[in-house]
């Protein structure tokens, strides 16, 4: 099942961009090239922690306690003296793991169910129906600290979690473009010509529902690093002395009278990965979506 929807997603970008190759739909597509240059430089930072973070990040020096940032340390140091910026270097790669093993989770089975909803409609469409709009009654943030509650709250049970309380909003799109395309004509094609209902739904329904698909991925890919970071700020999430965004924000939240890099920075790097992935979802949907191409 994940195979066949990595192939179809291929599809659709290729059918998206046409005869066009990438650069070129980069060029005419403003936003997408923007968010696509901010995303990139992300996962350049996680890829090469390694080897771009000055210092091991969980290496204490209790003589530089709280130093403000200078040529030795560029975004000062903490309460214990660790570097900021390696710890933020290392902190991208947590958050993109969470943002991207999240949204995979949720995504996955929002296009299931909403595939299978819309489809089939009638009492199928409306007993998940029903259920999404009670998973909607619950506040998704707290239903994450409910669930935490009871868990162990490791990195892993933090992706998990916030992936099965995330795909809501993908199930409502996706049987929204399913209502709209299974009476079209290519769908009568494909049933006379006898294709069952799965070829159908997967390889002739979906691809065409993929750009909102794509663009409630980018956006999802945010607030899942908003959530985890939100987690790790109220001390229930990626524990130190493993370095998150989050966590970095928490000692910040401690010393802001005296220590106003410990705030702005990661608040800074949060930012930035919103904007990016805000953008690139943008572009990505005036790219694929013919129905907004002049």
């Amino acid at each position: 099942m994940c195979r066949m929807l990595l192939r179809i997603l291929a599809s659709a970008f290729l059918e998206g961009f046409g005869k066009m190759n990438l650069w070129e739909a980069l060029r005419k597509n403003k936003l997408m090239l923007a968010g696509s240059g901010l995303v990139l430089l992300l996962l350049f930072v996680s890829l090469l922690a390694p080897w771009l973070a000055p210092y091991d990040p969980g290496q204490i020096d209790l003589t530089n306690v709280l130093a403000s940032p200078s040529f030795k340390h560029l975004f000062g140091t903490d309460q214990l003296g660790r570097d900021v910026l390696s710890r933020m270097i290392w902190g991208a790669r947590i958050s993109l793991k969470v943002g991207f093993v999240a949204t995979g989770v949720a995504i996955i089975i929002g296009t299931i169910l909403g595939a299978v909803a819309g489809y089939y409609g009638g009492w199928v469409d409306s007993v998940i129906m029903r259920f999404v709009d009670i998973m909607l009654c619950f506040p998704t943030f707290f239903l994450i600290l409910a669930v935490i509650a009871f868990l162990e709250p490791s990195i892993w049970n933090i992706m998990i979690i916030i992936g099965l309380t995330g795909w809501m909003g993908v199930t409502r799109l996706v049987r929204a473009d399913f209502i709209s395309l299974r009476e079209r004509d290519f769908v009568k094609a494909a049933r006379a010509i006898g294709a069952g209902d799965l070829r159908i739904i997967f390889l002739h329904i979906l691809p065409n529902a993929m750009a909102s698909i794509l663009v409630a991925a980018t956006l999802g890919i945010a607030g899942a690093i908003l959530t985890e970071s939100a987690l790790s700020f109220l001390g229930i999430g990626v524990q130190p002395p493993t370095p998150s965004w989050g966590n970095i924000l928490t000692a910040g939240k401690d010393n802001i009278d005296i220590a106003w890099w410990l705030s702005f920075y990661p608040g800074l790097a949060i930012l930035i990965t919103v904007v990016g992935y805000n953008l690139l979802g943008e572009g990505i949907r005036d790219l694929l979506d013919p129905r907004l191409k002049k």
